[in-house]
Order: structure tokens, then sequence, then C-alpha cells
């Protein structure tokens, strides 16, 4: 019998969203239960346990992903002006390793988090505004902050460790190229600090605005809940599923724009597979002129891109991972298009 206040992970076999998946009880302060007990996750999940398991207490913060929300919010950070013209975004970016995410129907993760989310937040300029992003460590690791894109050595998020209970860090880098860009932490093993959700999108808009578009934001990702080295669930935006039950609601002959960037790790490629009509798409988004108009892009970890599409039908179209092992373990989604009159549905679920 392990100790109290030893830290592990039980695995315990569960069925959800039409798949076997796995309740995962991280790294945390535990006590093992004299008797049986039931509990009931937020989720509605009846968890049932024996004196021969040990249980998580819930001292330490759950954390609520809405990806609905995530979906469309962008994070321009306080605007100010310097005195030379220059446009000045300050960011404030907290790491925290020691929250728990009920990614789907009773299977908990320890994620660690950019200001208690994963991804963490969008953060947007336009190119050749400042950026400074005053970044706290919470974590009781060492974290950092990597942007892909133009910044000096110094503001890599290399070599600059922050060490963890509260060290600080400013980056100050100005915005560019333009595109859609991933950050991330990079200390070793970044495979581990990526893997736990340590990463986020970085928006570089063009000085001459794109097209006017309902825009989103999707972030491809994995999770190895049972530590074997193999991905367990996959996600557009952290829930598996989630888009499938709640499609995006898009209007008919609309231009729409999702920034796509790709963070499964240990998997060599995803991609991205939409039904019903094709997309103008711009790897990384540094150009304003398409390369492809297709159905279907490919991408490596960390490769991102943007999809610009119009649907001229209404209806509810498919988008998934056209690797079926990915669309079957939760990489999968709805568009529910609607004529521009019509309301907002409010509730719908079209299962798995």
């Amino acid at each position: 019998m392990l100790t109290n206040g030893q830290k592990m992970f039980i695995v315990i076999a569960t069925v959800s969203l039409g798949f076997v998946g796995y309740l995962v009880f991280p790294a945390m302060d535990i006590i093992a239960q004299e008797q049986p007990k039931v509990f009931v996750t937020h989720s509605g999940a009846v968890v049932q346990t024996t004196g021969d398991v040990l249980d998580p207490v819930y001292t330490i913060q759950e954390v609520e992903f809405d990806p609905e929300k995530y979906l469309r919010e962008f994070d321009y950070g306080k605007v100010s002006q310097l005195e030379d013209g220059t446009i000045l975004r300050e960011f404030t970016i907290i790491a925290e390793d020691d929250k728990i995410m009920e990614i789907a129907p009773g299977i908990f993760y320890n994620v660690w988090t950019f200001n208690g989310q994963v991804p963490g937040p969008t953060i947007r300029a336009t190119e050749g505004d400042l950026v400074r992003i005053h970044f706290t460590n919470n974590g009781s690791k060492e974290h950092t902050m990597h942007f892909h894109g133009n910044h000096p050595a110094e503001m890599d998020g290399i070599f600059e460790i922050v060490g963890s209970g509260g060290g600080q860090f400013t980056y100050e880098f100005i915005a560019g190229p333009v595109g859609v860009h991933p950050y991330h932490c990079h200390v070793m093993p970044v495979e581990e600090h990526i893997g736990h959700g340590l990463y986020g999108v970085f928006i570089v808009d063009p000085k001459d605005a794109r097209q006017q578009a309902d825009e989103m934001v999707m972030v491809l990702n994995g999770f190895d809940t049972d530590f074997d080295g193999e991905n367990n669930l996959y996600a557009a935006n952290t829930i598996p599923y989630y888009y499938q039950h709640h499609p995006i609601q898009i209007n008919t002959n609309e231009l729409i724009r999702v920034y796509v960037v790709n963070m499964v790790g240990l998997d060599p490629i995803n991609n991205f597979h939409l039904h019903g009509t094709l997309y103008e798409y711009y790897p990384t988004g540094t150009d304003i002129i398409p390369s492809q108009f297709t159905d279907m892009t490919t991408f490596s970890q960390s490769e991102r891109g943007i999809l610009e599409f119009e649907y001229e039908y209404t209806g509810r179209y498919m988008f998934h991972a056209h690797l079926t092992e990915f669309s079957e373990k939760g990489w999968s989604g709805l568009f529910y298009v609607k004529d521009s009159s019509q309301p907002n549905m409010e509730v719908y679920d079209y299962g798995s």
C-alpha cells in the first residue's frame, strides 16, 4: 500500500464517448479510502472506488475549459502608443502545472497551463507592433515561453529558464512575420511540457487587414493519458468530440477563416479534412496568396496554416482528421450551416 502523500497515477478503465478510455488520477496529494466510496464528477460520470484504490483529494483547483468560447476569443493585450508611434501590446501570462482537467467524461488529466487553460490564450498583434509579455512561473517546475517567428536570441525562451514558485521574465519583440504561429514551453523534456498543455497560438495580422470574415482558432491536440508513449485521445481545442456534440454555427455565403495549429505530439502527422466544400489554404499564413484549393491538409507537429472557405448550402458538415484512429478517438466535429436570417440554435447534440 502506498503511503499518504505519494505522487502517482492510478488508471481505471472506463467506457465513455463510445470508446474505452482511462480515468487518470494525476500526481497530487492522495489518501487511501478505507471503505468503498462513490462520487460523481462534474460531468455526471459516476466513479466507484474500493479501499485498495487511492482517491484524489480535490484541494487542487480543477480547470474548466470552454471550447466554444476559446474558438473565437482573441487577446489583443493592453494597448498603448510609444512616443515614436509604435503600438505597444502588453500581456500577462502565468504558467502553472498543478491543475486537473476533466478532458472527457470521467477522464482526468494533470494539465500544465498558460493562464489556467489548454491551449493558452490566443495572443494577437499587428505586424510591427511591440509585443511585451510579462511571464510568471507559478508552477513547481521550470518553464519558459518560446514563440515561433522573429525575435532576438535573448527572447527565444530556450536559455532564459524561469524558475518555479514565482520566477518572472519579460519577453519583448517586434511582432512578425505575418501569419499564425505557435508558442510553447521549451524546457526539456519538451515533449512532456507540450504534452501536458503548455502551448498556445500567436496571430500576427498584416498592416493591411485581411478581408472581413468569421474567424476562429483550432488547435489540434492529443493526450497520452496512460503515459505509454501513445495518445489515447485527440481533439480540436482540447475536448474530444466537443464540436460534434456542439456544432459550430456559421452562415451561408459568409467567409470563414480558421487558424489551425497542430500541437499533437507522439504522432508524426495529423490532418484536417472538410466536408461539403473546399478551402483556400495559406501555409503558416505568411503569404496573402493561397497555395492550395483543397479539402485536406497534412500537418507535422507545430505546423500550421489558415483555411478560408464559404458554404453555399445549409446543413450539417463534418470536419475531422482523415486518420481513422484520430477521428474515432475524438478529433471530429461539425459545422452547422444556416441562413443568416435564422437564429442560432441553443441546444443540439448529434452524438458521436
